[in-house]
């Protein structure tokens, strides 16, 4: 799926948000603000030979259909090249550490 800022793609990258601890659904309770870093927006499609050949089998019938929730990937997706750990205080104030939870780095992976 391709991001559009106006008319111009808007390109894979490092995008972040400001986030209560109990928002990011790991049942930790805490009030604390955390800044979230997550990959966003839309990478380069060049037709491999794989591709090709992936979707002229499929339109041919030589390949099975993919079963329901599990599609051919034909496109590149932004996604997470290296993560960071994240520390926060909950409210019995205890300290946490949840190793690789924010992005720290993007890029487009096939």
């Amino acid at each position: 799926m391709l991001a559009f800022n106006g008319s111009e793609p808007v390109k894979c990258g490092l995008r972040s948000v400001l986030l209560q601890v109990r928002d990011l659904g790991l049942g930790y309770d805490s009030d604390e603000t955390v800044l979230f870093k997550y990959c966003g927006g839309s990478c380069p499609h060049a037709r491999s030979n794989y591709d090709l050949t992936l979707s002229n089998l499929l339109l041919s019938g030589r390949l099975p259909q993919p079963a329901p929730g599990e599609p051919w990937h034909s496109v590149p997706c932004c996604r997470p090249t290296r993560y960071e750990d994240m520390a926060f205080l909950d409210n019995s104030h205890r300290w946490h550490k949840v190793e690789k939870l924010s992005a720290a780095a993007c890029g487009c992976a096939d």
